[in-house]
């Protein structure tokens, strides 16, 4: 590997991606414009990086072209990408199919009257891990849950904070997730070692929760569910049994597009050419983070070549350096950790986005991982649990912004009382300071 001068210089390109979508999201806000840090598309404000990264290289324009192809055609980047296709793929022919609607029914018609409060959190938290999204968790559950939560005189900002927070704790732990394709692709770990690693973190998080909102709630009238749609549900169910098993991610995928397929032209009256088309829907609706990936791949690997993430994690090295003075190894690979936390976590209040997130900050993380005795599994679930702790807590975040016009609430107020990425951040950084059991072995 060709050694590079660190360079601070090189960072610039980096440093342009997110002035053009902080500054964009900022302005729009400003005039008023809803949902303003999702109105320029990442990969376009991805463009004029490129660009400048390109002619930033001094081994000429040429030769920086093929380092970011090389970048964008990165085995893991390629990997990424499929994978995203697949779960796209399968979610949408999922929830063409009824299974969320049935996974929605049959959570609240197993709902206590006396448990509305944590047993929206855990239909949400359910929902997300099945469906790997937390705003098509939030689409599919708000309405129901503001429904629920009128019919019983209950405080819309508590429900909000419930059903976000369940989407949330989904979100983070799903196997077909985008921000654990790109914690554990980037990191290069099993998706069912991040699970592992990340479930002992957030299951004391969020039974914390849970008790906490069995106190809060009050006894509740809950419309009749019917429960006749389990077999849809079955779908969900059979993907995170294969992934928990260890069979291979893309086999996964498949099988589970095809269960549901099948689960919809048994049950239900589903086409078989609606089938394929849902397919295609479901490949589209990952083409925004697909060509982002893609873009930021190649951005990594000219910032690389040019120094700039030499000249970051030098930087980085030299603040763990001075905390950890006088102290082990174990204490650097806890500030390593925090160091990872830290930068997903800056990255993604810039850029309102938990994906967006993670690759960015992915090339940084590895690097403090690989110096400083971080697992690769420790690593991705740190990642993913900063980022969607971030993401949880800005009213700018596509997933308050959703629940406020759902509920009729500010984003401000949807956030106010959704206590479960403030808990899991807690837990998060136990774990740091007090060495893990899962990732001692």
């Amino acid at each position: 590997m060709i050694q590079t001068q660190p360079s601070a210089k090189a960072l610039l390109p980096l440093l342009l991606f997110l002035a053009l979508f902080i500054g964009t999201g900022t302005w729009l806000t400003l005039q008023g414009v809803e949902f303003a840090f999702y109105q320029l598309p990442a990969p376009v404000a991805a463009l004029p990086a490129v660009i400048l990264a390109l002619l930033l290289g001094r081994e000429g324009f040429n030769t920086n072209l093929e380092t970011f192809f090389k970048g964008v055609g990165d085995s893991n980047i390629m990997a990424m990408c499929l994978i995203y296709l697949l779960a796209g793929a399968f979610a949408t022919v999922a929830k063409a199919t009824g299974g969320v609607d049935a996974t929605v029914a049959l959570g609240l018609s197993i709902i206590p009257s006396w448990a509305l409060l944590p047993g929206l959190f855990l239909i949400s938290a359910f929902v997300a891990t099945a469906m790997g999204t937390s705003m098509g968790t939030i689409g599919a559950v708000a309405p129901v849950a503001l429904g629920v939560a009128h019919s019983a005189g209950m405080d819309p900002v508590l429900v909000a904070g419930a059903v976000l927070g369940g989407a949330m704790f989904g979100d983070n732990l799903s196997i077909i997730s985008d921000t654990t394709i790109a914690a554990t692709r980037s990191q290069g770990c099993e998706m069912k070692d991040k699970f592992r690693e990340n479930l002992a973190i957030a299951t004391p998080a969020a039974i914390l929760v849970v008790l906490g909102y069995l106190l809060l709630g009050d006894v509740a009238t809950i419309p009749a569910q019917s429960t006749s749609q389990w077999f849809q549900v079955l779908p969900y169910l059979l993907i995170l049994v294969l992934a928990l098993s260890g069979m291979n991610v893309f086999l996964v995928l498949g099988t589970g597009i095809v269960a549901a397929g099948a689960v919809g032209l048994i049950s239900t009256d589903y086409q078989l050419g609606q089938f394929v088309q849902d397919i295609y829907k479901g490949f589209g609706s990952m083409q925004e983070i697909f060509l982002l990936s893609m873009l930021i791949g190649g951005l990594g690997a000219l910032m690389e070549r040019q120094g700039g993430l030499a000249w970051l994690n030098g930087q980085i090295a030299a603040l763990i350096h001075r905390f950890s003075r006088g102290h082990d190894g174990e204490q650097n690979e806890k500030a390593a950790e925090l160091g990872i936390a830290a930068v997903v976590g800056l990255t993604n209040a810039c850029t309102a986005n938990n994906t967006v997130a993670i690759i960015v900050a992915s090339k940084v993380a590895k690097e403090l991982a690989d110096q400083h005795g971080v697992t690769p599994r420790r690593a991705a679930s740190l990642l993913d649990i900063f980022s969607c702790v971030v993401q949880a807590l800005i009213p700018w975040g596509a997933q308050a912004l959703l629940l406020g016009s759902i509920f009729a609430l500010s984003p401000i107020a949807v956030v106010s009382l959704c206590f479960y990425p403030l808990v899991l951040a807690i837990a998060a950084l136990i774990a740091i300071f007090i060495k893990h059991t899962v990732s001692s072995h």
